[in-house]
């Protein structure tokens, strides 16, 4: 008997990530996911894994959540992976157009400081986070570290990461000018384990031991905290879906993300299941 091979084939770019899946004949369908590149990591994990299950490609993009909802609205993808939730111009935006959205919650996240692991600082308060990163507080020294001017590592004004940062620990404090703005989790993980003096945040997700992460509050992050929502800055992940033009497999790749499978992939992604 004759047996049949497929091939998954992953290709990711950091900044402007793409997940190119190439298959056989038998693909049915395509589902074009654009968007946060927090949500990146578990959709690449369910893209393989529903793949397998149904020979169903999923085209991948990680542009930022901004990026992703614009899509959603003008049409070109059919799910929006986003960090944050949608704007009410957005919503109105879509309403205009006829566009019924729906917000599907697939997992929780904590954003966590991170700094380089020969930084002997472990715990900053929100306070001192703010002051940080608005420039009131520029040395290490004055929060516990040693003599050294401070590098501040931002993400850009698209990122939904940057706009629960920008709510939960800058209360919309413009961050310091001289920031330095990545466009990705994935860069400013980079930037920071390259960087003694640096400090920059990511979601819980991208942590590795090439960086250290930091207590906030004197709170450790770690699942049981976020789950608890003892962590201060926690946050949903979402996909968006526009109901009027939504594909079957779109709403089928949705189905099997809260699935126990699903959501086991979210744990397995290191991010928190929402069941």
């Amino acid at each position: 008997m004759k047996i049949k091979r497929y091939t998954v084939l992953f290709i990711l770019f950091i900044g402007t990530a793409a997940l190119i899946v190439s298959c056989s004949k038998e693909a049915r369908e395509k589902v074009v996911v654009k968007g946060s590149t927090t949500v990146l990591p578990i959709t690449q994990k369910a893209a393989e894994a529903f793949y397998e299950k149904n020979k169903i490609v999923i085209s991948l993009s990680g542009t930022g959540s901004g990026d992703g909802i614009k899509s959603l609205i003008d049409g070109s993808c059919d799910i929006a992976n986003s960090s944050r939730e949608m704007h009410t111009e957005e919503l109105a935006l879509a309403k205009r157009k006829g566009e019924i959205i729906k917000e599907i919650a697939i997992a929780f996240d904590m954003i966590v400081p991170i700094v380089h692991p020969s930084n002997p600082v472990s715990n900053l308060t929100l306070h001192q986070l703010k002051a940080i990163y608005e420039g009131s507080v520029k040395n290490w020294k004055d929060v516990g570290g040693k003599d050294e001017t401070i590098v501040i590592i931002s993400r850009d004004s698209s990122s939904g990461t940057f706009e629960v940062w920008e709510s939960k620990v800058m209360n919309h404090v413009e961050v310091r000018k001289d920031a330095l703005l990545q466009a990705s989790n994935g860069a400013i993980l980079q930037t920071v384990s390259q960087n003694p003096k640096a400090i920059g945040y990511v979601g819980y997700g991208y942590l590795n031991d090439r960086v250290k992460p930091l207590y906030v509050n004197n709170v450790e992050p770690i699942i049981e905290n976020g789950k608890s929502g003892k962590y201060p800055i926690a946050r949903k992940l979402y996909m968006y879906v526009n109901e009027v033009k939504i594909k079957p497999a779109a709403q089928a790749f949705i189905d099997f993300m809260l699935s126990d499978e699903g959501q086991s992939i979210v744990k397995e992604a290191g991010f928190i299941p929402v069941k």
